[in-house]
């Protein structure tokens, strides 16, 4: 069965630093884009981090480049969400997601794309 678990989130002050997990099972993670995607109240589902199939490429959305670093460790199938500077406007449910690709190294930011998401993790950042 192919699970995603996200864990991590939390309160923190604006400016301070938290790091999501995302623990994979039941599938061949080298095979698989995974995307961070966050949502807050009122707002679209935002991709803001991904890392290709392979870890041959990442991509940032604008509003995170700089702060956040996404990274893999293969050995535990768990992707990283570093998340540093944290800003009010960060609060969302944060989800983590994989995408079997149909070429090897490619990634997508597209929401749809994605095969199988995890549950969520709440991140608040107060001012």
């Amino acid at each position: 069965e192919v699970q995603l678990v996200e864990s991590g989130g939390g309160l923190v002050q604006a400016g301070g630093s938290l790091r999501l997990s995302c623990a994979a099972s039941g599938f061949t993670f080298d095979d698989y884009a995974i995307g961070w995607f966050r949502q807050a109240p009122g707002k679209e589902r935002e991709g803001i981090s991904f890392i290709s199939s392979g870890d041959v490429s990442t991509y940032y959305a604008d509003s995170v480049k700089g702060r956040f670093t996404i990274s893999s460790d293969n050995a535990k199938n768990t992707v990283y969400l570093q998340m540093n500077s944290l800003k009010p406007e960060d609060t969302a449910v944060y989800y983590c997601a994989a995408d079997r690709t149909i070429e090897w190294g490619s990634l997508t930011v597209v929401p749809g794309d994605y095969d199988y998401w995890g549950q969520g993790t709440q991140v608040t950042v107060s001012s």
